[in-house]
This record gives C-alpha cells, structure tokens and sequence, in this order.
C-alpha cells in the first residue's frame, strides 16, 4: 500500500490517497477547497491511473470535508463516515462562511463505518478503530500487514487533538489513544490529520501529553 499525503487550506489539513498495485484507491478527509487544489487532487489521480473507490473521513470538522462534495461527484463514490459524527458534519454547512469557506457545498453520508468493520480495496485491507476524544464520531484506519495508521487528529508527532470543540473531551481522547493506538506495535507509523508522520515508539517514549 502507498500513503500519498497533499496538504490543503489554511488549516494545512494532510488529505492522503492510500493505494496499492491494483490502482484502486480511497481518498481519506479531503481537505481541496481552493480550485488549485482539487485540480492537484485530480492530476494525480489521473497521472498515476488510479481508481477511487472509497472516500472516507477520519472525523468531520471542516478543515477534513472542504473536498468532500468535489471527491464524490468527480470519482462517483459516497461518503463513509462514522453516525456519531454525522451532527459534526452537518454542522459545517452553518458556520463554514464564518470560517472563510463561503463556497463550502456539503456531501451528507452514503453509508456509516463501525469498529470492527474492514475497508477493502484492491488486495489491500484497513481495521477501523473508534477513536472519539477530538470529535465524537472519530476513527481511524490500520493497515496490520504494512504497520501504517492514517489517524486524523488524535495523535501527532508530540501533541494530541484538541479538546476544546464541540463533542472534545480531554479523557476520552487519552483513552483512545492509550487502549486503542498504543495497543499497537511500537514500529507502526501514524500519518496524522497535521503535520508530519511519527510512530507508536516515539509517540510512548516522547509525547508530553502521555507519559
């Protein structure tokens, strides 16, 4: 499987391709919102001859759906999300013009992803894990065979998600990370929603947040 990460918007959101030698694709929390942007999204789908067949997001808050509308109507596929944060998503549509995102087109759900459940495509397959702290509906994906984990905006590289939106809780964040990440082994790479990747190791020895 090959991580691709492209970096959008203001809030410097990492929008990440995930593929393998099939060519079939999923796009994970598209954050293109500028013209410019989602023509970058596009020209690499369509240089690498790829073939989107999922579209995902780790949570809902705006910097991680500016692309959402754009994804599903250009590659023809519904958005997955986890339900508890469907209230995250629809309430993008109310303040995104006091954010600077007047042009913000909302994309509802097609379907909802559970713990548990097993994203396919290509030979390619992601564990969910819930994950809420940051946002009340969040999860991540594992890939167990390559040790990758696209994590959203629970853990980074010394930090963790912020607390202080609706739905965040301090306790249920650290929770997530330590019974549901840190359960994972120490070599495993997390590509976080911000910023650049980090591992399960260096995030147990390192990060302030848990010592």
């Amino acid at each position: 499987m090959k991580v691709t990460c492209l970096t959008f918007n203001p809030f410097q959101e990492n929008t990440y391709l995930l593929h393998d030698d099939t060519n079939e694709c999923i796009v994970v929390d598209p954050g293109c919102y500028e013209q410019h942007e989602r023509e970058q999204l596009k020209k690499y789908i369509e240089d690498n001859s790829l073939k989107v067949t999922r579209l995902l997001n780790t949570h809902c808050h705006i910097d991680h759906v500016l692309g959402n509308k754009f994804v599903a109507a250009t590659c023809k596929v519904g958005l997955e999300i986890h339900p508890e944060d469907e209230q995250t998503l629809r309430s993008v549509q109310v303040y995104a013009p006091a954010y600077g995102f007047p042009l913000y087109q909302e994309e509802l759900p097609a379907s909802f992803l559970k713990e548990g459940d097993v994203v396919k495509f290509g030979n390619t397959k992601l564990q969910i894990f819930f994950t809420p702290g940051h946002a009340p509906g969040h999860v991540v994906f594992y890939n167990e065979q390559e040790k990758i984990v696209v994590g959203g905006d629970v853990l980074f590289k010394n930090s963790i998600g912020r607390t202080d939106l609706p739905g965040g809780d301090f306790d249920t964040l650290i929770k997530s990370i330590r019974t549901k990440l840190f359960t994972l082994p120490d070599e495993v790479t997390v590509y976080p929603g911000h910023g650049p990747e980090t591992t399960i190791g260096y995030e147990k020895k390192y990060n302030p947040f848990l010592r």
